[in-house]
């Protein structure tokens, strides 16, 4: 532990040589560590997923900082993170980064609990629609509309807001439905992101998709849940710094200091990180074995007769030692 979790070089873990100290490691792997499970109602629970390969993630649910449980799967879908879910009692709040299968496996297992949107994912999301420095005047006022969400502080800001945000859409809400259609297109290219028989599109898709982001948050009160009265004195959190940079970030640094292990031991090395930063941890029984020296496997026993298998050559299967011409180099 003292090598997976800190700085500590292999050949200073153990006595002897990093090799010496692989091979009298090597049963290490195979113990898996769990955490308890209290069954405490929490406040705020934060929640989200890593992706430490092309083909697996890690969902975790953290709370101050402190891991509650983790679930692997191949991807954020619905059924992974239901399974997650459902070893955790509902909190009163849950604060996440957004997805559609999260959202459908809240939906089904915490349907009463509030949601809080990671305001920083937001500005993320517009900026990456409208870049942060648009060029035409209508275009500027969404993103200056992101970029404020998390100055804000009070429900009077947070109104104030709702209201610049409506003031926008009666200025220019006729850019959200402005359509192009192919059939008046003349000498005009067509965007890439077309389909090859569609007869319109939405001339301002970007525009259409940022605005309809920050309006459905707001339609839906995941925006300024951290402000609601009835949250009042519980310190509810409006990003999920703290499981982005608690959590993710020691993840990244453990797998870049371990860069070379295998896959599986990487996926364990995770495992035994989130047990040393979890609410509950569960204390394994370690019982390690007599001797660490690999054990050769036992020859098979051949039953009596010819062999089968031989180093020897044989003349009915064309090996043999020639002679004459033909054996000259």
């Amino acid at each position: 532990m003292r090598w997976l979790l800190g700085p500590v070089p292999q050949h200073q873990a153990g006595s002897g040589s990093a090799r010496t100290f692989r091979r009298h490691s090597a049963w290490c792997w195979q113990l898996a560590p769990m955490v308890l499970i209290t069954g405490e109602v929490y406040d705020e629970v934060q929640l989200d997923g890593i992706y430490l390969s092309w083909h697996w993630c890690a969902l975790i649910a953290s709370h101050r900082g402190k891991v509650l449980a983790w679930q692997w799967c191949d991807r954020e879908k619905a059924i992974a993170w239901r399974v997650l879910l459902q070893r955790l009692p509902p909190p009163r709040v849950v604060v996440c980064d957004g997805g559609p299968g999260l959202h459908a496996a809240l939906k089904q297992d915490w349907p009463n609990t509030r949601m809080q949107r990671c305001l920083v994912h937001v500005q993320r999301n517009v900026r990456t629609q409208l870049t942060s420095r648009p060029r035409t005047q209508a275009l500027r006022g969404e993103p200056q509309l992101a970029k404020t969400l998390t100055r804000i502080d009070t429900q009077e800001e947070a109104a104030t807001w709702l209201a610049h945000l409506n003031d926008w859409h009666t200025l220019h809400g006729h850019l959200i439905k402005a359509r192009t259609y192919r059939d008046q297109l003349r000498g005009t290219a067509v965007p890439v992101w077309v389909r090859p028989g569609q007869r319109w599109w939405y001339t301002h898709d970007r525009l259409r998709r940022a605005y309809r982001l920050m309006e459905r948050l707001a339609r839906e009160e995941h925006l300024f849940t951290y402000l609601d009265p009835d949250f009042t004195g519980l310190s509810i959190s409006s990003t999920t710094n703290s499981i982005e940079g608690g959590v993710n970030a020691g993840l990244r640094d453990l797998l870049r200091r371990h860069r070379g292990i295998p896959e599986h031991h990487q996926r364990r090395a995770i495992e035994w990180w989130l047990h040393a930063h979890a609410e509950a941890p569960v204390r394994p029984s370690i019982h390690p074995p007599a001797s660490t020296k690999p054990t050769r496997r036992p020859l098979p026993d051949e039953p009596d007769g010819p062999a089968r298998y031989d180093t020897a050559v044989t003349a009915e299967e064309g090996l043999w030692h020639r002679r004459g011409w033909a054996g000259r180099t």
